[in-house]
C-alpha cells in the first residue's frame, strides 16, 4: 500500500528529524539532488520490498515526508525559514500505490475519483525497480511522429527521443493524450551512472474538454504545472472564496530544457482497474515560435493574477467582514424600527370613535334612569301627601 506524505509528521514535533538530515543532503542543495536521495530512499525502505519490518515503513514515511515538502519551493521556503510549525500538513498531498492496496481499497479510490475527488497515485516500485534494473523494452519515438498504444494498469510503456544540438536549443515537446479520457502518468527517465533509468519528472494527465492530456515541455524558460489536488484541499478549506485558490496549484516544472542526445519517456497507466489506450507524440519546437511565445505570455499572466488575487483576497475578507458587521446591524435595525411603530399603531388605535360612543351611551342610560327614578319617589309622594291632608281633613 502506498501512504499519504503527511503521516511522516503526524509524530510530535519534537521528535522529528531535520528534513534535509533524513534525506542526507545539505540545505544548498539543488532541487535535482534532492530528488534523487530521495529516490534512492522510497526504493530502499519501500513496503513492497521490506514486508513486516516497521521501522522501514517509518523510514519511508519520513523520506516521504521531507521529500513533499523540500520538493516545494514554497514550502521549503517556510521550513528553512521557521521550522516545522510554518508547515501546514493539511496541505500534504495523498499518494497512494495502486498496485497494492487491494481490491477493496481500490474500489473505494475509483469511486471518489469518479466523485471528483483527485487522488495523486504513486508510481509502482516494480516499474521503478525495473527502469533502474534496465530491464523493460524501450520503443524509439522519432521527433516529428506519434505513437498510438494501450498499457496495462500499474504499468508504463518506455519510449526514446533522440534529439540533435539544433534540436535541443530550439526546445522539445512531448504529449500525450487519451480519447478514452484513459487516466495516467508521462514519466520522463535519467540514465544513472550504473546505466540504469531513475524517475525524474512525472506529469498527471487532465480533463481537457473530451481527452485528458498531459505534457512535458522542454523551451529553455520555466514552464509550470497545474496541480489539482493542491486547488482541490484549498479550495475545499473555503468554498465561499473558491476562487481566490484556484491558482494556488500552479507550480513550476522542475526541467526546463534538454541536451542533445537520447531521453527516456514513459506512458504510465493509472486507471484502477482497465487499461489505458493513449497516444504519444515527440515535436521540436523550432515550428511553433510564435505558440512557444503565447505560452510564455500566458503563463506569465497567470503568476501575476495569483499574486493579484492573494493581493484582493485580504481586501476581499476585510469587506466581507464589514459587510456581515452591517447586514447584522441592518437586521437589528429593520426589527426595532417595526417594533417602534407597531407600539405607535397600537397607541394611535386607542383613539377611536367605537370608544367614545360606547361611554357616551352608558352615562345617558345612567341618567335617564336617575331621572325616572326621581319621577317616581316624587309622585309617590305627592299621592301619600294628599291621602295624608284628606284623611285630616275628614277627621274634622
Amino acid at each position: 500500500m502506498g501512504y499519504s506524505n503527511t503521516e511522516g509528521g503526524s509524530s510530535g514535533i519534537a521528535n522529528r528529524r531535520d528534513l534535509y538530515d533524513v534525506l542526507s543532503v545539505s540545505r544548498d542543495s539543488s532541487d535535482q539532488e534532492i530528488k534523487s536521495a530521495y529516490r534512492k530512499l522510497a526504493l530502499k525502505y519501500h513496503p513492497d520490498k521490506n514486508a513486516g519490518n516497521p521501522e522501514t515503513l517509518e523510514l519511508f514515511r519520513e523520506a516521504a515526508y521531507s521529500y513533499n515538502v523540500l520538493s516545494d519551493p514554497e514550502k521549503r521556503r517556510k521550513y528553512d525559514n521557521s521550522g516545522f510549525e510554518a508547515i501546514d500538513t493539511e496541505d500534504m498531498d495523498m499518494k497512494i500505490d495502486l498496485s497494492n492496496i487491494g481490491t477493496v481499497h481500490t474500489m473505494f479510490a475509483a469511486l471518489l475519483s469518479k466523485l471528483g475527488v483527485p487522488i495523486k497515485t504513486t508510481v509502482s516500485v516494480n516499474v521503478l525497480e525495473e527502469a533502474h534494473n534496465e530491464t523493460v523494452t524501450v520503443r524509439p519515438l522519432p521527433l516529428g511522429t506519434s505513437v498510438s498504444g494501450k498499457v496495462e494498469k500499474q504499468c508504463a510503456q518506455f519510449f526514446s527521443v533522440t534529439i540533435s544540438e539544433e534540436q535541443a536549443k530550439s526546445g522539445i515537446v512531448v504529449r500525450v493524450t487519451s480519447a478514452a479520457q484513459s487516466k495516467f502518468k508521462l514519466l520522463y527517465f535519467e540514465q544513472d551512472y550504473s546505466g540504469g533509468y531513475n524517475l525524474a519528472l512525472q506529469e498527471d494527465c487532465e480533463k481537457a474538454g473530451n481527452v485528458t492530456s498531459a505534457g512535458m515541455y522542454f523551451l529553455h524558460f520555466q514552464v509550470y504545472r497545474m496541480d489539482s489536488v493542491v486547488n482541490f484541499l484549498a479550495m475545499g478549506k473555503d468554498t465561499e472564496s473558491a476562487v481566490f485558490k484556484k491558482l494556488e496549484g500552479f507550480t513550476p516544472c522542475e526541467v526546463s530544457e534538454l541536451n542533445s542526445g537520447t531521453h527516456i519517456f514513459a506512458v504510465y497507466g493509472d486507471n484502477f482497474f482497465k487499461t489505458t489506450s493513449y497516444t504519444i507524440e515527440a515535436i521540436c519546437a523550432n515550428t511553433y515560435e510564435d505558440t512557444t511565445h503565447k505560452l510564455k505570455d500566458i503563463e506569465q499572466q497567470i503568476l501575476r493574477k495569483r499574486t493579484e488575487l492573494r493581493l484582493f483576497e485580504t481586501e476581499y475578507r476585510q469587506a466581507l467582514a464589514r459587510y456581515q458587521e452591517v447586514t447584522n446591524r441592518y437586521r437589528q435595525e429593520k426589527q426595532k424600527v417595526e417594533e417602534l411603530l407597531k407600539e405607535r399603531e397600537g397607541i394611535r388605535s386607542s383613539f377611536t370613535i367605537a370608544r367614545s360612543m360606547v361611554g357616551s351611551g352608558m352615562n345617558a342610560n345612567l341618567k335617564g334612569l336617575q331621572v325616572a327614578y326621581s319621577k317616581e319617589v316624587t309622585s309617590r309622594l305627592i299621592t301619600r301627601s294628599s291621602r295624608a291632608f284628606y284623611k285630616c281633613k275628614d277627621s274634622g
